[in-house]
């Protein structure tokens, strides 16, 4: 116990009084020790996962998140725990999702199918028609309407594996799945069915949010598993007559009331100025969200309890936040930068984790070139817990607002190369996260944090 409260105390001084180099490395070692000895973000993580589950906003099990994270932090005896309201869409998938091939050739086959995000529904009767395959915009436009009109848009551009980093793929594909309903539709298309946009060759379909266009007919719209894809194509190829019956139930409802939840430590000498980290509450309904995004939820509640549980007094307030609405409207970001604006805050530097709890690798900046190297050179400081990516990059939709109130802004990185095997799919479940992974990212961002207050940007 004297041990303890000698550490403690030398902890506390040791921030108050400007730091060594050698009390920043003993500090930086105890919250690792502290996160990796102790997985309370991963312990956390279990009931968000596995009693909530899907949360996409505006539905009752978003609600049950919020209240969820709202009692944890309120648990962990910070100075203060609150609810910001953020007004969001409500889309409900249905319990109903049918496609299948109807050939005359090969007989019948059903898909893996997902509906989209804010996509319409077919009707109980469904939509039965011959399906044209394209691979991009311009391939729409040539075949033109008289071609197009009546049957369903089968987008079968493949996300390109040799990519090394597969957010690269998938933003190269993605656009089929935002945008390709709305194009198909300017050319008469009845519904759309879109290749996942991912990588990888999976049974499990890939969902997300569509949008469509005032001026524009709305037309159902699903995802489609990669392997089910190949399948369709390969069908196509020798029956190009065949049919595609779609079921969907899907529905749009009006707009809610839901919440950020926020939890805070105020700073000691400058209370007005705010390090915010945080990732978002809300995840696909097909899921439980684990790594999309309710691990980056846990892990910035994580950066505050080791802060409580090592006896570090910040010197600037230090916010966690766990943003609604990331996945359809980002509206639960637009929230909180207003809310920082009307507070007359000043944001220092906002943090989010948003690509999975994979092993951390470092940060993406989206800042100055004077607040970039600063941070680099602190890489020494990182370097023995193998966080050695600090590059200029984006970082997250929930605080990108924040930049044009002047804060430095940085992505935590992680190795990207499962990622996609659980994006908006079904698959993505508590299972599939590495405890020890998970926390290293919590303790990876602590660190930026402590460094950030105590040498400035």
């Amino acid at each position: 116990m004297r041990n303890a409260l000698y550490f403690t105390l030398t902890l506390v001084i040791s921030v108050c009084i400007k730091p060594t180099a050698a009390q920043d490395s003993a500090i930086i070692r105890n919250l690792y020790t502290r996160s990796l000895t102790n997985p309370v973000a991963y312990r956390n993580l279990e009931p968000l996962c596995k009693q909530v589950g899907g949360r996409i906003g505006g539905t009752v099990k978003a609600e049950e998140a919020v209240q969820y994270i709202k009692r944890l932090m309120e648990g962990m005896k910070l100075d203060s725990v609150y609810l910001q309201p953020v007004m969001v869409k409500h889309w409900e998938r249905g319990d109903t999702e049918i496609a299948q091939i109807i050939s005359k050739k090969r007989g019948t086959k059903d898909l893996n199918v997902s509906a989209l995000g804010t996509s319409i529904g077919t009707g109980d009767k469904g939509i039965n028609a011959e399906v044209i395959e394209v691979h991009d915009f311009l391939e729409l436009q040539s075949i033109g309407r008289s071609n197009i009109e009546g049957k369903i848009v089968f987008f079968n551009r493949a996300a390109d594996a040799s990519r090394i980093n597969p957010f690269e793929s998938y933003g190269g594909a993605v656009d089929q799945r935002s945008r390709g309903p709305v194009q198909a539709a300017r050319y008469g298309a009845i519904a759309v069915i879109v290749r996942s946009p991912v990588p990888n060759r999976s049974d499990f379909p890939h969902t997300g949010v569509t949008h469509y266009a005032d001026t524009v007919k709305a037309i159902p719209a699903m995802c489609v598993s990669t392997n089910d894809a190949d399948l369709l194509a390969t069908w196509l190829k020798e029956d190009p007559s065949l049919k595609l019956n779609m079921i969907m139930n899907c529905r749009n409802l009006p707009e809610t009331m839901s919440a950020n939840v926020v939890g805070e430590i105020r700073g000691s000498d400058h209370p007005e100025e705010v390090i915010v980290f945080g990732g978002h509450l809300d995840c696909w309904d097909n899921s439980e969200g684990a790594h999309d995004d309710g691990a980056g939820v846990v892990q910035s509640i994580e950066i505050l309890r080791l802060y409580n549980e090592l006896g570090i007094k910040p010197k600037h307030t230090i916010r966690a936040v766990a943003f609604m609405d990331e996945e359809i409207a980002q509206r639960g970001g637009k929230a909180y930068a207003e809310f920082a604006r009307q507070q007359g805050e000043k944001q220092i530097a906002a943090i989010e984790a948003d690509r999975g709890s994979d092993t951390p690798w470092g940060f993406s900046m989206d800042a100055s070139d004077e607040a970039m190297a600063r941070v680099r050179s602190w890489m020494p400081l990182f370097k023995p817990y193998n966080i050695w990516f600090f590059e200029k990059g984006g970082s997250g939709v929930d605080i990108r607002e924040l930049k044009s109130q002047g804060a430095s802004l940085f992505g935590l990185v992680t190795d990207p190369q499962r990622y996609f095997d659980y994006h908006h799919c079904a698959n993505d479940t508590y299972d599939k996260i590495n405890p020890r992974e998970l926390q290293l990212g919590a303790a990876a961002m602590a660190t930026l944090v402590y460094l950030i207050d105590v040498k400035g940007l």
